[in-house]
């Protein structure tokens, strides 16, 4: 039978046959690598936190370093697509993976120890460069260039390839989504490390099938991508500008909305995830070739969208870490659609396709840049994430920057009275709270106005969520600095009686300057917040001082206000472990608290990581390690795991305790400690209150604080009181360790004695 005489159906199977295998072949190396791709990002970079006291800013950082490698691997597969086609291209791609081999399995480079008490962030960008920057290279250009190849073997779906973006996509979201649910709970990091090693051998192997896929092909050479079909203009300098900032938007949004979703909670994994996976979610449907959610629905949507987020980020109605991703995520989720829409609108034809990725990467990597490094710089607040919800506006299609005359001299004058007020303001003019929410509400009243007007709408939003700002942070701000480990605000609160140490939303502790009547308070410092007198801290300090008999050696690992300096006694030792250097310069200016100035002007202050610098310390020499870390703004993970307690057992006197301060707003960590105690044979003591009153009114708070000592008579009269009962581990809790944590689980058990509390 001759091939005429086939059945039409045998007849497409037989030439179908080879396509299908050439396209499962591609769709694997792209869905693989891009998975290696994005596993590696929240991996490598829990690898690197405790070397920067887990701040939340690491990972922004780790973010602009993953956009510029992107970058540059999109320009490489760029360049090597042009200038060396075919076999070469194959050849110096398989080189540049095998030298990538010699940096596996992933570990920190070698040389690069404690980080400066300055300019962390290039610290951290050489760090992660020297470590993993050549394999993250080399998967980077996987992407484009295996598209590329793709282009030119002969498929059908060749003739618009960019589905395989979407397919990548898929394998970056996979691969998130996978790290803290599948990944991280049940595997170590140097188990992790391994699994991505053979993982990338694998890579390379399917990148040599695609090779000789490609090589075999008829369509092979590199005149065939763009001989086949229409030829078509290369995009114009205004539609690559239109790519950059389409692109730049998101990406930066993207940090922004990360760093403000674990600023208040954690840096870890799952709050590092979530964003980044909406964003690539984004990617995957605006890129299909139906769109599940049709771009015309998000761009009518979008407007009422920023709307209803602006409302929200003014009053902040929540009241759990859960709603403030739900609204937060939500919103960041219909942003980065309609500007992933625009882009996959805006595509131009297969032959533009590594120049479109490249400029793509280019928007993301200045986006990334412009929050992870420019921003902490060039605000004393996170001011870039409403800038950015003002700027997403502008991304809207078809909105003109304005209808007529009269809307453009309106604009006009409110554009010069936005900012002359927030001049005036940011230089510390306080307007009545009534008359800036009767401002605001105009303003929103407006955009019914200016509902078409894209600049306009834009500059009504921005102004809008700058007004709030200062609405809502009413109290006077005696000093305001943001630095890599976030926004610290020293403020007095709006009756003048008390300054409040603020580190991001959280309180870090208070001073009472003023009596009811409005007079100066001078002398020693009155103990309140969580430190007030005869609450849990300071029953564990008396207890540890009746216990030894006379005078105690004792550490402190957290500065915050200094107010534990006065528990010291004259012919006490005290040694404080802090790792933000402003907190050091603030806790030591009387003028904002004078705790330090008052009770122990010369108390020994270390700036590092406490992990490091408390090495350092004797072993035994400590009465009393007091941790001082878990209130709140991206709790350091690394020191509650086990190991972090074996350190601080070893440097504790044999009859010592260890007092860890778990009040927490969003986790529940005292069965942590109870775990990691455990671990070692300690036993863990927990006091939540109950013999002293809260009174908000007097900056008056009952702390939660979980003690540990080796024996029980160890607790002296601690053990004696009702009110610190034995925490006994809980046996279906996994132990923490450098390598494994939960925050998850913290999490939900903190929202279940929320919801069981009356």
């Amino acid at each position: 039978m001759t091939a005429s005489e086939l059945p039409t159906n045998a007849m497409t199977q037989t030439a179908s046959s080879p396509y299908n295998l050439l396209l499962a072949v591609f769709f694997t190396a792209i869905l693989m690598s891009a998975a290696l791709l994005f596993a590696v990002q929240p991996m490598f970079t829990k690898m690197v936190l405790p070397r920067l006291g887990g701040a939340a800013a690491v990972w922004s950082v780790a973010m602009v370093f993953f956009q510029a490698t992107l970058l540059a691997g999109y320009a490489y597969a760029h360049l090597l697509t042009r200038f060396a086609p075919g076999l070469a291209s194959v050849l110096i791609h398989l080189a540049v993976l095998l030298i990538a081999c010699f940096a596996l399995p992933l570990h920190l480079a070698s040389g690069w120890g404690q980080p400066p008490s300055r300019g962390e962030a290039f610290w951290l960008l050489g760090l992660f460069a020297a470590s993993i920057g050549l394999p993250f290279f080399a998967l980077a250009a996987n992407g484009p260039l295996m598209q590329a190849w793709f282009v030119r073997t002969g498929h059908p779906s060749a003739r618009d390839p960019y589905f395989l973006f979407a397919a990548s996509n898929v394998g970056s979201f996979l691969a998130l989504i996978s790290y803290p649910t599948l990944v991280e709970p049940f595997l170590p990091l140097r188990e992790q490390t391994w699994l991505w090693s053979i993982g990338f051998y694998v890579q390379i192997l399917l990148i040599a099938a695609c090779g000789v896929l490609l090589l075999r092909s008829v369509n092979s050479s590199p005149t065939a991508a763009t001989t086949r079909g229409d030829e078509t203009a290369a995009p114009t300098w205004r539609d690559r500008l239109a790519f950059i900032g389409l692109a730049a938007v998101p990406s930066g949004l993207l940090l922004a909305v990360t760093l403000h979703i674990s600023t208040d909670a954690a840096a870890v994994p799952l709050f590092w995830v979530m964003p980044l996976a909406v964003y690539l979610l984004t990617f995957v449907i605006a890129f299909q070739t139906r769109p599940l959610i049709p771009h015309l629905f998000v761009v009518k949507a979008f407007p009422f969208v920023i709307v209803a987020l602006a409302v929200l980020m003014i009053i902040n109605p929540f009241s759990t870490i859960v709603e403030i991703v739900f609204v937060h995520l939500g919103a960041f989720f219909v942003i980065a659609l309609l500007c992933h829409g625009e882009l996959a609108r805006r595509r131009p034809a297969p032959q533009f396709l590594t120049a479109f990725y490249m400029m793509v990467s280019a928007g993301g990597m200045i986006g990334g840049i412009a929050v992870g490094l420019i921003a902490p710089q060039a605000f004393n607040w996170v001011a870039e994430y409403p800038l950015l919800v003002a700027l997403s506006v502008l991304s809207m299609p078809g909105f003109a920057l304005a209808r007529h005359a009269g809307q453009n001299v309106l604009f006009g004058a409110l554009a010069f009275a936005a900012v002359l007020l927030t001049m005036l303001m940011s230089s510390g003019l306080k307007l009545d709270d009534n008359l800036i929410t009767l401002f605001i509400g105009a303003l929103l009243g407006l955009i019914v106005y200016f509902w078409r007007a894209r600049l306009a709408f834009a500059t009504i939003i921005g102004f809008v969520l700058i007004l709030g700002h200062y609405q809502y942070n009413a109290a006077f701000n005696n000093f305001v600095v943001r630095n890599f480990f976030g926004v610290l605000v020293a403020a007095e609160t709006p009756d003048g009686r008390f300054r409040v140490l603020w580190h991001g939303g959280i309180g870090q502790g208070a001073q009472r300057i003023r009596d009811r009547d409005g007079n100066p308070i001078t002398g020693r410092p009155e103990m309140i917040s969580e430190f007030q007198a005869g609450a849990g801290i300071a029953q564990a300090f008396e207890a540890v001082r009746a216990s030894v008999g006379g005078p105690i050696s004792y550490a402190v690992i957290g500065l915050g206000t200094g107010s534990l300096s006065c528990q010291a006694r004259p012919e006490d030792s005290a040694i404080y472990y802090e790792l933000d250097p402003d907190v050091i310069r603030i806790a030591r200016d009387p003028t904002l608290f004078n705790f330090v100035s008052e009770c122990r002007p010369n108390i020994s202050i270390v700036q590092g990581d406490a992990r490091l610098t408390i090495e350092n310390a004797p072993d035994a020499s400590y009465d009393l390690i007091f941790v001082d870390a878990f209130i709140g703004a991206a709790i350091p993970i690394h020191l509650l795991t086990r190991e972090a307690m074996g350190l601080y057992l070893r440097k504790l006197k044999p009859s010592g305790i260890v007092a860890a301060h778990v009040s927490n707003y969003h986790l529940e960590l005292a069965t942590v400690v109870a775990g990691i105690a455990d671990a070692h044979g300690a036993i863990t003591r927990l006091y939540e209150g109950g013999d002293v009153p809260e009174i908000a009114s007097e900056q008056k708070w009952v702390p939660i604080v979980a003690v540990v000592a080796r024996r029980d008579q160890d607790f002296g009269a601690l053990a004696k009181s009702k009110f610190w009962p034995v925490l006994l581990p809980d046996p279906a809790q996994r132990v923490w360790t450098d390598d494994y944590s939960n925050v998850l689980g913290a999490l939900v058990r903190r929202l279940r004695q929320r919801s069981q509390s009356p």
